[in-house]
């Protein structure tokens, strides 16, 4: 297996289950491979992009939210989910992909924060409208309604499987995802550069 340094973080395990090496990404990762492993992540509110180009045998997942006040009159919020998706194809590019190879799956936006009902909506929508500006197919979705999801994601072949967890044992989405919301409403500007395309 090779681990980008820009990866060191991702938490890595071999999943018993599935029988495979997998990465586990939180609110505000991505991670983006060429070899045969699995990316698994559980979504609330949050939405998570799929990317991957079956020809060149690679791709990613990231895992992202909008912050803060999403009707403000800057694009503050939506730089977020721009950085998101820009860090997450870039990544994909690097390992020999071509733009015109790419095909996208978008799961999440899930209405599961109390008060807080159309922050999974407005996250689905930025999300679609980016794959169009940047021509990249949505090829499936599962989206919206009130529940988490548990993804797997095997970027290899694209393949996916959901899970829609209808009920929790405990809040540990709903805290992550808040606390997640606290740091981006707190930051004033992304850290890092965006090479957009």
């Amino acid at each position: 297996m090779r681990l980008r340094s820009e990866f060191s973080h991702i938490k890595k395990y071999y999943d018993n289950v599935n029988a495979c090496q997998t990465a586990k990404i939180l609110p505000g990762e991505f991670y983006a491979t060429s070899d045969n492993e699995m990316i698994t992540t559980v979504l609330g509110s949050c939405v998570s992009a799929c990317i991957y180009d079956e020809k060149n045998k690679c791709g990613g997942m990231n895992h992202f939210m909008l912050p803060g006040d999403q009707n403000s009159s800057d694009d503050t919020p939506a730089r977020y989910g721009i950085y998101a998706m820009e860090s997450l194809i870039n990544a994909i590019l690097k390992m020999g992909s071509r733009k015109e190879n790419l095909k996208a799956k978008l799961f999440g936006g899930g209405q599961i924060i109390p008060n807080m009902t159309d922050v999974g909506r407005k996250n689905i929508q930025f999300a679609r409208s980016f794959l169009v500006s940047e021509g990249i197919p949505l090829e499936s979705h599962d989206l919206g309604l009130a529940f988490p999801r548990k993804v797997n994601f095997y970027p290899l072949s694209g393949r996916v499987r959901v899970k829609r967890l209808q009920s929790l044992q405990n809040d540990t989405i709903e805290t992550r995802e808040m606390h997640y919301m606290q740091v981006l409403s707190n930051k004033d500007q992304v850290n890092g550069e965006i090479e957009l395309f």
